[in-house]
């Protein structure tokens, strides 16, 4: 009996520790990148196989955006707020509505240009290719690419879905 014990219990003791070690492995280079100076950015240096030289010029161009962007963020979020104040008092469209309205679109659409704008300018610090690359990255996975609001006809989502870029 206590032989079985004991046996189960080294089992168990060899599985946790085989565990614990794939575990680490596995997830050796993501923890690697979180202890980087920069997280942010240490996906951006791994996927695109960046230099130190290039990845430095774009960890510059990272810090010198990321006032303005959060600053705009701040505003658009001020905007929502208020935009939702005043539509939770509100029973039809108003003028103070339609110029909030207009307000976000604006902010929106210098966040967006600026936002495009940075991208393009990082695309340009690195190697042609991978310029390329990350431009098409920034196209698919930001919020330049707006949504198609889903109607329940297929036809018509897919008739004014933007195509896909390869």
């Amino acid at each position: 009996m206590k032989r079985g014990l004991l046996i189960l219990a080294l089992g168990v003791v060899g599985a946790v520790a085989a565990y614990c070690c794939v575990y680490l492995m596995g997830t050796a280079k993501p923890r690697a990148m979180m202890q980087s100076p920069q997280p942010e950015l240490a996906w951006l240096k791994h996927e695109f196989s960046l230099g130190e030289a290039d990845f430095q010029r774009i960890s510059q161009l990272h810090a010198g955006y990321l006032p303005q962007c959060i600053e705009r963020c701040r505003r658009i979020e001020q905007l929502n707020d208020t935009f939702s104040n005043v539509l939770a008092s509100a029973t039809q469209v108003t003028p103070e509505i339609e110029k909030l309205l207009g307000e976000r679109a604006q902010i929106r659409a210098t966040c967006q240009s600026e936002m495009l704008k940075h991208f393009f300018e990082v695309s340009r610090t690195m190697p042609p290719e991978q310029g390329k690359r990350y431009l098409a990255w920034a196209n698919d996975n930001t919020c330049l690419r707006e949504q198609a609001m889903n109607h329940g006809d297929e036809n018509h989502t897919e008739t004014t879905t933007p195509a896909r870029h390869p």
